[in-house]
């Protein structure tokens, strides 16, 4: 039997390193845990798990075919879960950032239901930022 703990890592091809790191570690909070600029492999630290960054002109990169854009993503949408989850401070920290905040609603997640909202990386990602689980 296999048993699921939670996501270990995904994987982003990426056209501009610089905006993405911006994003995920100045904006976000993560950081570069490991790099492998030989393999073109940057892997954040986002909590338990990783995110990790492969640049598309890199060895890696080549493979995957054309560059994520407006006409085809590499990925719908992730989700991090978050805490605490203060609305207000959240769109405050990420407006010097230039990042629009989508509304907040009650999503079903792992936990259960609780808020969340959706944000955009600079490639056209969609993030999930979501709180922890309404305890009703």
């Amino acid at each position: 039997m296999i048993t699921i703990r939670g996501l270990d890592h995904l994987v982003l091809r990426i056209k501009d390193l610089d905006a993405v790191l911006r994003f995920y570690c100045e904006a976000l909070g993560c950081r570069v845990e490991r790099r492998n600029d030989e393999l073109g492999l940057i892997q954040l630290r986002a909590g338990d798990s990783l995110i990790d960054l492969v640049p598309v002109e890199g060895e890696l990169g080549r493979k995957g075919g054309a560059a994520p854009g407006s006409e085809g993503r590499n990925l719908e949408h992730f989700c991090l879960r978050i805490e605490p989850f203060d609305e207000t401070a959240i769109r405050e920290h990420l407006q010097p950032f230039g990042i629009e905040v989508g509304e907040v609603a009650i999503r079903y997640g792992a936990e259960g239901s609780g808020p969340s909202l959706y944000i955009t990386d600079p490639e056209g990602n969609t993030v999930e930022l979501k709180g922890p689980p309404d305890p009703s």
